[in-house]
């Protein structure tokens, strides 16, 4: 099926999102049935105005750039689509010859890749899906590109910022990690520890009611044995009741803007137990560093986009690339197709088996699980007080 392929960013940006769209570029440009190789340039609103541009035309050395680049190299948006507009983009499609759709982001952009799908019907448009998120909260995939990136960097800087609290330790800190309802980014933190008893010392996730009374005691109890403690918590924690702990600043369709978690719970330490506390919210500079850059995430994100081109010349639709992890010591995965509507606006969130009985830790399988994800050893980190 001779034609034009596109592809559009959703959501948030991660710092392998441009290695998808690499493998993207660098695959289609193997395949005679694609003719141009167009961008969607600020996301799905651009393609309403059809703001494209054509990467065919890009020489590889300076596709390779992408590879290293951070935040959306095409641009993104969270822009709200009506049904109308779905209609509308069938139209652009077939008036620029637009054979071949590919949206990437998470669960949101899912939803609007299933949408787009079953608006093109049997207009000839194949429509696949590439996953990206830090969040990991996709569901069916073993993992998404974007999540093993951002989990290195939570790990790394829960990893200096123990350092600090060892060597001065007169204080709590509580670090804040991203993850809407899913606590797979705060779980990640626990990959800093290089033997029992390393920081973080308490991890608090989403997908357990948090109990301010337990979260106190558990301080206490660490404060005065340690001095210094370091603390993990997901930025959308819940009560018993499933009320965010912090209510939101305010909301705009699925992205919520949460208050300081961390800050709340440092001025909650100092507060009912007159210790001294501070907090630290990295926010989206885990999601934008290219320097704590996974390399599986990376070669992966690269995988998840030639795969995707693959499947859409092939004549697959209404699908979405997954990764599904092959049994056996040595970390390995497999590439397979979702079916669209399994992954829209389905969240993920982390299983009993990874959260320890109390809710305050990680359990050592989710480790094993999660360690291949951030790519080379982080011992390079290890330091003269290890």
């Amino acid at each position: 099926m001779k034609g034009n392929l596109l592809v559009v960013h959703g959501g948030a940006p991660t710092a392998v999102i441009n290695s998808s769209l690499y493998g993207v570029v660098t695959e289609a440009k193997k395949h005679e049935e694609i003719d141009k190789v167009y961008a969607a340039i600020g996301g799905s609103k651009a393609i309403l105005d059809e703001n494209f541009m054509d990467l065919k035309q890009v020489d590889d050395e300076r596709l390779k750039l992408l590879l290293q680049t951070p935040a959306s190299a095409i641009g993104t948006s969270r822009y709200e689509l009506e049904k109308s507009d779905y209609e509308q983009m069938v139209e652009v499609f077939k008036r620029n010859n637009i054979k071949y759709v590919l949206v990437n982001g998470g669960n949101g952009s899912m939803d609007t890749c299933g949408k787009i799908y079953k608006a093109c019907g049997d207009a000839g448009i194949n429509v696949v899906g590439i996953p990206k998120t830090i969040d990991n909260d996709i569901s069916v995939t073993d993992h998404a590109p974007g999540f093993g990136s951002a989990a290195r960097y939570i790990a790394a800087t829960v990893s200096e910022v123990a350092q600090d609290v060892k060597s001065l330790p007169i204080h709590v800190c509580v670090i804040e990690a991203m993850g809407r309802n899913a606590g797979w980014l705060a779980a990640a933190s626990a990959l800093a520890r290089k033997k029992k008893g390393d920081a973080p010392h308490l991890i608090y996730l989403p997908e357990r009611p948090f109990n301010e009374d337990e979260f106190l005691k558990d301080v206490k109890e660490l404060y005065d044995k340690l001095g210094g403690v370091v603390v993990v918590v997901s930025e959308g924690l819940k009560d018993k009741e499933g009320k965010p702990v912090v209510p939101p600043i305010f909301q705009v369709g699925r992205s919520v803007y949460y208050g300081d978690v961390s800050a709340h719970l440092a001025n909650l330490i100092i507060k009912r137990l007159g210790i001294k506390a501070r907090n630290e919210k990295p926010g989206i500079c885990g999601r934008a560093s290219i320097a704590f850059q996974s390399n599986v995430d990376r070669e992966e994100a690269v995988i998840a986009g030639a795969t995707a081109v693959k499947a859409a010349v092939e004549g697959k639709s209404g699908v979405m690339v997954g990764f599904e992890r092959i049994p056996g010591e040595k970390y390995e995965c497999k590439t397979i197709l979702i079916p669209i509507e399994e992954v829209m606006l389905h969240e993920r969130t982390l299983p009993d088996k990874f959260i320890n009985e109390r809710g305050n830790d990680v359990t050592d399988e989710f480790i094993e699980w999660c360690r291949p994800l951030i790519g080379d050893d982080l011992r390079e980190f290890i330091s003269f007080l290890d």
